[in-house]
């Protein structure tokens, strides 16, 4: 719903934009609301091109819109398929964020429900986010600070993601063309099995791998000395887990706020039999070494 004073500040800015500002940082921005304390009214734009990043808004007065963008163009007709998630820190405060689509005004986070860091996403088509201050006595305590990544809606293991599809994740098994992307392309890979399952809904399993052929991130770690393979935790919702202790799967996924969610995860053997097929087909889009490595086709 449309404020009048947002509207605006809204007009205000668009008929304003040499004025603009601008972060020298392209991935995150940190400002402070005392640059401008007597023009509590006015709206800093922050133009930020990175896949993921950070804002923290120091004595929030007034309020920011915050435009996002990839660091490279991607596809024509590929941008309504961004989505940019934001996770507030434990101790944001002295805002609310909003989503700011032609002068129209939707509640994504007040500031009350940002202390549960709860990860947020909507479509990159759908606008700008708009932080506004809570007028508030005393400032001097108030920081807004969030983390932000640009995240895909398509693409292998994608709908295991639940902040995207909330109350729509489903089991449902990945494609051969999926699962042989999925190991060149995800934010990790190997292979492994289950030792413990989380009792809530979306608890965090503990796994062990055999092998590791790729991690973007070092969200797994290598046993002790005498102990081969890797350990760590992967979010899987309860519904899609493996018994602990059975079989071994490929597990593939990705990263978000430095924690791992599985995406394409189907039985290492069957993985075998596909990777295999596809070799002798001449379709693999990389090839995995005897050593858990893998290198592109």
């Amino acid at each position: 719903m449309l404020r009048p004073w947002g509207a605006l500040w809204i007009t205000a800015v668009l008929l304003c934009m040499a004025g603009a500002q601008y972060s020298s940082d392209q991935c995150s921005w940190r400002g402070s609301g005392l640059s401008h304390e007597s023009h509590r009214r006015d709206v800093e734009q922050v133009y930020l091109r990175c896949s993921q990043g950070s804002l923290e808004w120091l004595y929030p007065t007034g309020a920011i819109i915050i435009n996002l963008r990839p660091n490279t163009e991607p596809p024509s007709g590929h941008m309504a398929g961004l989505h940019v998630c934001i996770k507030p820190h434990p101790l944001s405060q002295g805002s609310h964020v909003f989503l700011e689509n032609n002068g129209d005004l939707r509640m994504l986070l007040a500031e009350n429900d940002q202390a549960q860091g709860t990860v947020t996403c909507f479509s990159l088509a759908e606008g700008a986010l708009f932080v506004e201050s809570v007028p508030q006595a005393d400032i001097s305590r108030r920081i807004t600070a969030f983390q932000y990544e640009l995240v895909p809606s398509q693409g292998p293991g994608a709908h295991m993601y639940p902040y995207l599809h909330p109350g729509l994740v489903t089991c449902k098994p990945c494609s051969d063309e999926e699962v042989l992307m999925a190991v060149c392309t995800s934010d990790f890979a190997g292979s492994g099995i289950f030792r413990g399952v989380g009792s809530k809904n979306r608890s965090p399993a503990a796994v062990t791998l055999s092998r590791l052929f790729r991690q973007k991130s070092r969200v797994f770690a290598r046993g002790a000395a005498r102990k081969r393979g890797w350990g760590g935790r992967i979010n899987v919702p309860s519904q899609c887990i493996g018994h602990p202790g059975g079989d071994e799967y490929l597990l593939t996924g990705s990263v978000h706020f430095g924690e791992a969610w599985l995406g394409c995860a189907p039985r290492y053997k069957d993985f075998l039999r596909l990777y295999v097929r596809a070799q002798r087909a001449g379709t693999n889009p990389c090839e995995i070494d005897t050593n858990g490595e893998i290198s592109s086709g």
